[in-house]
């Protein structure tokens, strides 16, 4: 039998793709998850070069952090580069806190505010270069009146306390610090000190610590920012770019997120002997909100305030199909000290899919859409490098961003968790399914999630507690954040180092193997698979809880939910069409269509204006409390005009919250149009 040439060019090119075209993409996303693509090795090695020195930003330290991201992305083949800003940072020029312990007393107790040097690698020469512990941004000032406890300096807590004109003494564990010293403010205190009380982080005041135990030891403090907005305080809403406009240090004090008394971290040691000046003996039980006095307490605070270089890490690898798509993954690198928890143990999970993804890419991977890995500066300031990127790059992240991945604090202990905007809840499950538990060989981390405390449950993402707050909140992108274990005793401590991590977060880096397993396979996923793979089913199923319980609180005054319910049906009814559209679609056109309404939807949650009196959050579905950074809440606008009209009283203030109904509800109808694709 003769072969033509014709057959012969036919054959010769069934040939050669079957021995050269690259193998499914699935296939690739095993090859991820391997043992032979894991190293806990080179993750061990790179968080002991990562946190080798303290690493504040703006620090030579942190410009040397910044240099070895970049060249280990370049050693994973990414295309590299730097994003600069000019940004407004703050250090100590001068702290001191004095007790008197009553106004006759001629003894005054001088604290030496400092932490112990010994820590876990036994006198660790890099010690010396710990930043002394302040507040980022704190006012410079200096003030004295009878000390006040206030428990966690919650507004609730101040309702039965008169601190006019008085120090406010606050633990920390329920609120951000920055609302601790706003609310200690708006009750009339002149300064307040903030410090890790040992119910919290000490276990429960155990003799055993750090470094023999895992818990925070009796000198440690706590440091962190006091700043209550987001970004560069003299660039609010643009970039900090060279040579850009900024605010005043007089506008940017009345902008409302600065400070406006001062404040100082204090350790537990310290705190009890204030306390002991105000209640007598506090070595057992509880210490409820008391004062004033007969305690004095004098605090001077000088702050200096630069203009200093943050350097955000950028790493690229080009979609092959879709270049003008971006999956986003991202982590800090900065930190108050030493950071082996928060934030490097997340730069080390980052690297590793680095890794990984390079080995991919050498077996004839390449991704359908653009992966675009970020290493950003400044977060522990006001999550200020990536803010002032997002703030850049507003447009094109806009119209192109699918979704972002944030990784913090990855590992801290046990326990998978996930946060993160509805629509992705079933892919972060799935992943959390074809993975092993690291604790756990028998289980996936999802069996081991679900059989867990927190039961499976997803939460949201409309705090300020990291960087997916700019992506979420101000431009509508689809994001979620995922850690191992929850809060930790040496938070924002000299004592968060690679000892502690070694001995008690994650002895064999197997935490930091599965984090990375996790999230690879998520961005992977949205990376990769041609429909993008968003449920809008389980955001709809979420909404409607969160108009039930806001129908639940008998608000009275007639107000109507009834409009936001409505709105909410649309939307599930939307979001089940599009879900069944996605099963039969076909060819590159109608599947880049679909694809741009499924990403675009989360846009629609968002409104120009913004939240009211807070028009830089755009989005009305997910934002933060209002005297809580920290605190996530559903309709954020809802809750603000609630809170409001509650204190106010007034018709006018209840219309409002109907106003902020019917905001939400367009906003949600919004949504449903662009998943249905069609103008009305």
């Amino acid at each position: 039998m003769s072969i033509t040439a014709t057959s012969l060019v036919f054959l010769l090119a069934a040939l050669s793709y079957l021995l050269f075209s690259s193998p499914p993409k699935p296939h690739f996303h095993t090859l991820f998850l391997s043992a032979s693509f894991s190293d806990n090795a080179s993750i061990a090695l790179n968080l002991r070069t990562l946190t080798r020195r303290p690493h504040v930003a703006g620090s030579e330290a942190n410009a040397e952090a910044a240099a070895f991201v970049r060249s280990a992305f370049a050693s994973s083949s990414l295309k590299t580069h730097l994003v600069s800003y000019q940004v407004s940072l703050t250090y100590p020029l001068h702290r001191s806190l004095v007790l008197t312990p009553n106004e006759s007393s001629k003894n005054q107790i001088t604290f030496a505010l400092e932490q112990e040097h010994v820590v876990g690698d036994n006198n660790n020469p890099y010690a010396k270069e710990v930043t002394p512990t302040f507040h980022g941004y704190a006012k410079s000032g200096n003030v004295s009146g009878p000390a006040v406890y206030a428990n966690y300096g919650r507004v609730q807590d101040f309702a039965a306390l008169n601190v006019s004109g008085a120090v406010v003494v606050a633990r920390y564990g329920e609120i951000y610090r920055g609302d601790i010293v706003r609310n200690a403010y708006s009750a009339g205190a002149v300064g307040v000190v903030i410090y890790t009380d040992k119910r919290d982080y000490g276990g429960g005041g155990g003799d055993e610590c750090f470094p023999v135990s895992k818990w925070m030891p009796p000198s440690g403090v706590q440091v962190g920012s006091v700043y209550n907005g987001l970004g560069d305080p003299t660039t609010p809403g643009w970039a900090s770019v060279d040579g850009c406009e900024r605010l005043s240090e007089e506008a940017v004090e009345l902008s409302g997120d600065s400070p406006l008394i001062p404040s100082l971290p204090i350790s537990a040691a310290d705190a009890e002997v204030i306390l002991k000046s105000i209640v007598g003996d506090v070595a057992h039980g509880d210490v409820y909100p008391v004062g004033p006095g007969p305690g004095i307490l004098n605090l001077s605070y000088i702050g200096k305030t630069v203009i200093a270089q943050i350097e955000n890490v950028i790493g690229v690898i080009e979609g092959e199909e879709e270049p003008d798509r971006y999956v986003i993954l991202g982590n800090h690198r900065d930190a108050w000290s030493f950071g082996a928890v928060d934030p490097n143990s997340g730069t080390a999970v980052l690297l590793e899919i680095a890794q990984r993804l390079d080995k991919l890419h050498r077996r004839g991977w390449k991704p359908r859409r653009t992966i675009i890995l970020c290493n950003w500066d400044a977060e522990e300031y006001a999550l200020i490098g990536s803010t002032e990127w997002v703030e850049e790059n507003r447009e094109m992240l806009a119209s192109r961003a699918v979704a972002y991945l944030n990784i913090d604090c990855a590992v801290s202990g046990p326990g998978f968790r996930a946060s993160a905007t509805p629509q992705l809840d079933e892919l972060i499950k799935q992943a959390a399914r074809e993975v092993q538990d690291p604790d756990n060989s028998t289980q996936t981390i999802y069996d081991s999630w679900v059989g867990s405390s927190n039961s499976g449950v997803i939460g949201r993402l409309g705090d300020l507690t990291s960087d997916y707050a700019a992506f979420v909140q101000h431009v509508g992108v689809p994001a979620a954040d995922m850690r191992f274990g929850g809060g930790y005793p040496v938070y924002h401590s000299m004592y968060d180092d690679f000892t502690w991590m070694e001995k008690f977060g994650d002895p064999m880096f197997q935490r930091h193997v599965a984090m990375a397993s996790v999230l690879g396979l998520v961005a992977l996923r949205l990376a990769d698979e041609e429909v993008l793979p968003f449920n809008y089913v389980s955001y709809a199923s979420e909404l409607m809880k969160s108009a039930e319980d806001l129908e639940k609180e008998k608000l009275d005054h007639s107000i109507d939910v009834s409009p936001l319910i409505k709105s909410i049906q649309d939307l599930c009814t939307a979001a089940q069409g599009i879900h069944i559209e996605k099963e039969g679609v076909k060819g590159a056109l109608k599947v880049r269509k679909l694809n741009d309404r499924l990403m675009m939807a989360e846009r629609a949650l968002t409104d120009r204006d913004g939240l009211s009196g807070r028009p830089w959050y755009k989005h009305l579905v997910y934002g933060p409390a209002k005297y809580d950074d920290y605190g996530s809440k559903s309709f954020p606008g809802i809750d603000d005009a609630i809170d409001n009209a509650k204190r106010l009283k007034t018709e006018v203030s209840w219309g409002l919250v109907q106003h902020e109904i019917w905001r939400v509800s367009r906003a949600v109808r919004h949504a449903s149009l662009v998943l249905k694709g069609v103008l009305r």
